[in-house]
């Protein structure tokens, strides 16, 4: 953010104080980021939280993990009524979102996710 090079630490917070920049620890046990293919891990990451004008900044340091999507993952390796035949999983929040606003019911919903592979935009349109 800043070039603090070789800066004092003492003089950058103050100067961070002064410009109305909070920065706090967090003791963070896990920090987990979902992407698309894979999830990130950090198990022993350091987590800095910054606040400048009402607005919240998360900075972590640390080496994650790599894990394919619901590896590790207990809950996500159950399956339920939402697996479509191919194997791959439906997540509820999907059916609700889809349910929600093409005012459909959670089963229709459903079935036009399957059918649209997952796409919820798709899945939206062929309900509506």
């Amino acid at each position: 953010m800043f070039g603090g090079g070789g800066m004092n630490p003492r003089k950058m917070k103050q100067m961070m104080k002064q410009m109305g920049i909070d920065v706090s620890e967090i003791d963070a046990e896990e920090v987990i980021i979902r992407t698309a293919d894979e999830e990130l891990v950090f198990s022993d990451a350091q987590v800095t939280q910054m606040d400048a004008q009402g607005q919240q900044t998360y900075q972590i340091v640390g080496e994650p993990e790599s894990r394919a999507l619901g590896a590790g993952d207990d809950e996500s390796a159950e399956a339920d009524d939402s697996t479509r035949a191919g194997g791959d999983e439906i997540p509820d929040s999907d059916i609700e979102i889809v349910a929600t606003r093409a005012g459909a019911s959670k089963d229709e919903a459903r079935e036009a996710l399957e059918a649209e592979n997952g796409d919820l935009a798709a899945a939206i349109s062929r309900l509506e």
